[in-house]
């Protein structure tokens, strides 16, 4: 019989359009503002009596408050209005003092029943959530810098495996210096560095007392140098933020030496910095002997005891780049420290280094680039200038008791925190060039919001015009397709939520756009039942060749544009695929609703009666 569906396909559109439902509902319980409070030393958080005298402050500063929260480690205020958060958490902050740690925070809403069904809202993206975008500048004079000092350690380590004397190592811009007894001894050394370090070029310089050789990096090597520095820091950001758990980050690169990091939702602006900004890093050296030559060591103090210094080698055993997995935890006293494991050739190094040095001292030197910034006066304007330097201390001194591998750990660390972070630094990987903050943006969540309801707003009258379009032009059946519509809707909203996509201003214009196309399919349709009815077919033959007719032209201009939707999502970026990702699946919610459930409408009003006339 033409125009009846079998009853399971009617159950399994019925089934689909209710799964749709349930996972686009969540989105109806947006996420509140809120202050989250915590113990720095991560035990129980406030007693009941201090918190109460907590919400009468809050009160009598006119903030609203809709709920307090008792989590295991901390407490969770909601408000109502996400303009008095900042003014919130600052009041906090001084009734608590420093024991505490108060952050802003958005907590969720969904219900438990829907959040057992792992249910969860779309997640928003820094236009519409509010959150921050930092512009960082790498530091490419410090990264051919410290390719140098590098360098120049291993130079000095094939002279004295060749027992090749030589008196002092200078590094000045992208030259390397070093000086020796004669030109004898100049030239053997030459032959050997020339031999494992080609992207120098090499000078003999006269000097009043023995032979200076100088080496300068070739301009290829200072541009592969740079290259290589801005695409590690790339790399170790990235690894930083997905630390953080931030959905949908933006961390790319814009010119030749800046990088863009946007995260969406964190509120917390200066824990988010001190991550992503930090360039810590760490160096594992030998304690100098007390017959040591003064130029082969340095001098470093302790960073909790700056009074307190010790000599170590200039030579460095490993880095941090050596770390392939760190971890915080704490040893039998109760004290914070970091497990290391090494990659293989570090774990070769710390073997070869302490396998022969067994009741030695062996220092982990904690090393940190940091900016001053100052205002100059320039051509009659004030202009921040930023002066670069360089934080080095001792975190811990100990005696090796036996060789060292793959595995050790980290002791000396003054808390909690400070060992999680210098663990999530270890484990990301390090800088391989200092960065500095050229820019930092914050969006706050009412201006969020205010995006968000102009763009529901343009969803809103983009589908009220094409409902009255639809209801004018094909009476009963614009109805149809206007139901059709409503569910498109609801299913593109539950599948952005399924999938985890991140809505953008941009993604809303998609969804503007796939209104206007979820239509099209319909129109097809039911201007070919016209035409069909024209011809003077019967109203089942007519209904039934305009849905089996237009299939083929419906399905072909999708794919198209599908196609485009595909590409713009695999070469695109940040805003392109946000409207590419709501673009694609706007598509194919499309093609559902007008083939199948405006399909199944019209068979079960029209299908298997007699009809003389159809009102389309």
């Amino acid at each position: 019989m033409l125009n009846r569906y079998p009853l399971w396909k009617y159950l399994l559109i019925l089934l689909v359009l209710l799964v749709g439902l349930v996972y686009s509902l969540p989105n109806l319980f947006p996420e509140d503002p809120a202050v989250q409070i915590s113990s720095d030393r991560g035990d129980t958080t406030l007693e009941e009596r201090r918190l109460e005298r907590l919400e009468t402050r809050l009160s009598d500063a006119g903030i609203a408050i809709q709920a307090v929260e008792r989590n295991p480690g901390n407490v969770l205020i909601r408000l109502d209005n996400a303009d008095d958060q900042i003014r919130a958490r600052d009041l906090i902050s001084d009734a608590l003092g420093e024991d505490y740690v108060v952050a802003l925070n958005l907590a969720e809403s969904t219900p438990g029943w829907l959040e057992s069904l792992a249910a969860s809202p779309m997640t928003l993206g820094l236009d519409l959530r509010g959150g921050v975008h930092f512009l960082l500048e790498v530091d490419m004079e410090a990264a051919v810098t410290q390719r140098l000092e590098v360098n120049a350690s291993a130079m000095r380590e094939t002279l004295r495996d060749e027992r090749l004397r030589y008196r002092n190592t200078e590094i000045d811009g992208r030259s390397i210096s070093m000086a020796f007894m004669n030109a004898e001894d100049r030239s053997e050394a030459r032959r050997l560095i020339s031999r494992e370090f080609p992207e120098f070029d090499y000078r003999n310089v006269d000097l009043s007392r023995g032979a200076g050789l100088a080496m300068t990096l070739t301009d290829t090597a200072v541009d592969e140098i740079q290259d290589y520095a801005i695409n590690q820091n790339l790399t170790t950001l990235r690894n930083r933020v997905d630390e953080l758990g931030v959905a949908e980050p933006l961390v790319q690169r814009q010119g030749p030496d800046r990088i863009v990091v946007e995260l969406p939702g964190v509120q917390d602006t200066a824990a988010a910095k001190r991550i992503v900004g930090a360039t810590a890093n760490l160096e594992f050296r030998l304690e100098a002997r007390t017959d040591t030559p003064e130029v082969e060591t340095q001098t470093f103090p302790f960073r909790n005891e700056p009074t307190r210094n010790a000599s170590l080698m200039r030579d460095v055993i490993i880095t941090g780049d050596s770390v392939s997995n760190a971890s915080r935890s704490f040893d039998e006293n109760g004290r914070p420290q970091v497990n290391i494991d090494l990659d293989g050739t570090g774990g070769t190094l710390m073997n070869r280094a302490t396998r022969t040095n067994i009741g030695r001292n062996m220092a982990v030197l904690f090393i940190e680039h940091k900016t001053r910034e100052r205002q100059v006066m320039e051509d009659g304007k004030q202009v921040t200038v930023r002066d670069p330097y360089t934080e080095r201390g001792i975190i811990s001194l100990a005696t090796i008791q036996s060789a060292l591998g793959n595995s050790f750990r980290i002791t000396g660390l003054d808390s909690p925190t400070e060992a999680a972070e210098l663990a999530l630094l270890l484990r990301s990987g390090s800088l391989a060039a200092p960065i500095y903050f050229a820019q930092e943006r914050t969006i706050g969540p009412s201006l969020g919001a205010e995006n968000i309801e102009r763009g529901v707003l343009s969803v809103q009258v983009g589908l009220l015009l094409v409902v009255l379009f639809m209801l004018l032009r094909y009476k009963v059946f614009g109805v149809f397709a206007n139901l059709a519509l409503a569910l498109n809707l609801t299913l593109l909203v539950a599948a952005m939520s399924l999938l985890g996509a991140t809505l953008t201003l941009p993604g809303i214009a998609g969804i503007v756009l796939t209104l206007g196309m979820a239509v099209d399919a319909n129109v097809l349709i039911f201007e070919r039942i016209r035409e069909e009815l024209r011809t003077g077919l019967s109203v089942q033959q007519a209904i039934h060749a305009g849905y089996e007719r237009a299939f083929t032209s419906i399905v072909d201009a999708n794919i198209t544009t599908l196609l485009v939707a595909l590409i713009l999502f695999s070469i695109g970026t940040g805003p392109v695929k946000g409207f590419a990702v709501t673009l694609s699946l706007g598509i194919l919610t499309s093609l559902f609703t007008a083939l199948m459930v405006t399909r199944a409408m019209v068979n079960l009003c029209y299908g298997g009666r007699p009809l003389k006339k159809l009102w389309i």
